[in-house]
Formats: structure tokens, C-alpha cells, sequence
């Protein structure tokens, strides 16, 4: 099939292009009155137009059981699973022979917050929240120990909700 060429001419001498800048004048007039759509983030962080989804995926969380321990079990398919290879699980046995974390560390910067770490953990411990506010002054504070994972106290994000499979 030959390659066709359209031969454009270019506008002449005669051409005005007042029309063209009246139009966007009067386009810009109109979005000068409509009502504004800002949000001043700090001090309204929701409205009832705008909030976040409650399947937004952010900062993880390790939930714990009464006596205030971790749930997790040291399996090890969360790090297996990591796509970013972000988290790091020492696993440790206490006398009765239970499975805990001596280290258990997620880097919140190498992470891309897929969520394949809840969706694979058995004991449902570790959670990705839906905190989105996140900012630190030295690098060092965005891996995050057991510790502080067990001290988040965000919600957690709800990733698919099998009563609504198309996410409406």
C-alpha cells in the first residue's frame, strides 16, 4: 500500500486571528466566575466531595493480639512475595516452640505498596494502611522496625471487597 502525502497550505496574508483570541478570552471569563475547587489541605483534609478510598494503599501496619505481641508468625511469604524485595524477616522460636520476628523491617522507599504482602500473610497481620501522610526529615526514619509497625494506629486499607468485584 503506497504512503499517501496531504499537501496542507498554510493560512494567507488575510487571516485574522482576532476570532480565535476572542474565544479564548471568553473561555477563560467563564472559569473566572465558577466556584472554586481548592482545598486548603492542611487545615481540611476531607470533604464530603472529596475523600479517600478505602481502598488506598499506604503506610503498612502490623496489627497485634491482646497481650500487645505481633500476630505475625514468622512464615516468611511476605518477603518471599515482595516484588521490591523491601522487607527483611528474621524469624526467631521462644521455648514452647512459637514462631516470632527478632527482625522484621519494611523500607517504605523501595516498597510500591502492591499490597501482596497482606493479601499472602496467613495470619493477617501485616496490613497496608490507608495513611498517606508520610514525611520525615532523614531517610533513615522510612524503614520501619517492628516496633513502630506495631504502633501504627491508622486504618487499614480494604485492597478488593468481594461483595463489590468491579470497585464501584
Amino acid at each position: 500500500m503506497p504512503i499517501a502525502v496531504k499537501v496542507m497550505k498554510r493560512p494567507g496574508s488575510a487571516t485574522s486571528y482576532v476570532r480565535a483570541t476572542l474565544k479564548g478570552m471568553a473561555l477563560t471569563f467563564r472559569h473566572l466566575f465558577r466556584p472554586k475547587v481548592t482545598m486548603q489541605y492542611p487545615e481540611e483534609k476531607s470533604t464530603e466531595l472529596w475523600t479517600i478510598s478505602s481502598r488506598w494503599r499506604g503506610t503498612h501496619r502490623m496489627l497485634t493480639d491482646e497481650q500487645g505481641r505481633a500476630k505475625c508468625v514468622a512464615c516468611g511469604l511476605c518477603p518471599q512475595i515482595c516484588p521490591a524485595n523491601c522487607i527483611k524477616l528474621v524469624p526467631g522460636e521462644d521455648e514452647q516452640g512459637n514462631r516470632y520476628p527478632l527482625i522484621y523491617e519494611i523500607d517504605e522507599f523501595r516498597c510500591v505498596f502492591c499490597g501482596y504482602c497482606q493479601e499472602v500473610c496467613p495470619e493477617e497481620a501485616i496490613h497496608v494502611g490507608v495513611h498517606y501522610e508520610n514525611s520525615e526529615y532523614s531517610r533513615d526514619r522510612f524503614v520501619y522496625d517492628l516496633e513502630r509497625l506495631c504502633g501504627q494506629t491508622h486504618p487499614v486499607s480494604t485492597l478488593w471487597d468481594p461483595s463489590d468485584p468491579r470497585g464501584e
